[in-house]
């Protein structure tokens, strides 16, 4: 089996890519802060960050791809601690591409749909970019400089992903379910649209991307929704009590981050290429097997 490395794979989406991967790859990850064992998987301390680290990973691993999702990827926190989120955002990212142009090799990398401002949805992958928070402009400089410093680097901008819990992390639905369970308010937004998918149709997509595609993709889901709405798909789906679900506005609710309204994702070029999101409800129902009291 070729030999894969994942950044970032003590991650949300690392983990699930971890799980998908290791079928037909002989997975090496990296994780920096949270320290676990995945099943199958050679798990590795690496700071980004340093780039003798990384070269030193590059010449002993000798990887057949790598597939990059180690970022910071709390908008709030990129606001706030700019030069830290910098050097894993964008310079170990470039380094990364330059590392896999050096050797050739197949580079997939995980940028966002924060990369658009929110007045023109759905977006494709030829729309301009223009970020409204300074994950958005970190993310826009990483995909410029990876692809100069290697064009053959496939630049999937992720929409906003869901899944079940994994040993080191959750996805924005685990505290949604809590806070219905325990029926208290929860207020989400009616006016932030956004293109979901759970973390393992993510990681299908980005398998898929590492193998056919050059430059940029979109892999977003099927379907454009509002956060209050997939809340309420949430509840039908895993039965919570409704009565606490409320909706709001982004104004009304103060964050370091501004947030575009909406950066739904046309993602018909990647499902062109046989990449095949469930709906919302299907990828739910698939999920409740899996989450607790649900």
């Amino acid at each position: 089996m070729k030999k894969l490395l994942i950044t970032g794979a003590s991650g949300f989406l690392g983990w699930h890519l971890c799980q998908l991967a290791k079928q037909e790859w002989e997975i090496y990850g990296t994780y920096f802060s949270h320290s676990l064992e995945i099943p199958g998987i050679k798990m590795l301390k690496v700071n980004l960050t340093d780039f003798q680290e990384l070269q030193r990973i590059f010449s002993d691993i000798k990887p057949a791809g790598v597939i990059h999702t180690a970022a910071q990827s709390q908008p709030n926190f990129c606001q706030t601690h700019p030069e830290e989120s910098h050097a894993i955002n964008v310079t170990a990212s470039c380094n990364i591409a330059g590392l896999c142009a050096d050797n050739s090799i197949p580079c997939a990398f995980t940028s966002t749909d924060l990369v658009f401002d929110g007045l023109n949805a759905p977006y494709r992958e030829t729309d301009s970019v223009c970020p409204v928070n300074l994950y958005g402009e970190q993310k826009v400089m990483a995909e410029a400089g990876m692809l100069e410093r290697y064009p053959m680097t496939a630049l999937c901008r992720m929409p906003l992903m869901f899944g079940a819990e994994t040993p080191t992390a959750k996805s924005f639905i685990q505290p949604f379910i809590q806070t219905l369970q325990a029926e208290k308010e929860l207020n989400l937004f009616i006016d932030e649209f956004r293109t979901p998918v759970s973390g393992t149709t993510a990681a299908k997509g980005l398998l898929l991307a590492l193998k056919k595609v050059n430059g940029i993709i979109h892999l977003g889901g099927k379907e454009r929704i509002s956060r209050y709405d997939f809340g309420q798909l949430l509840v039908e789906v895993f039965k919570l009590p409704a009565t606490k679900l409320k909706s709001c506005r982004q104004q009304d609710v103060k964050m370091a981050a501004p947030r575009p309204a909406d950066v739904s994702l046309d993602s018909s070029k990647a499902f062109g290429l046989g990449y095949q999101p469930l709906s919302l409800r299907e990828e739910l129902e698939e999920l409740g097997v899996l989450i607790p009291n649900s």
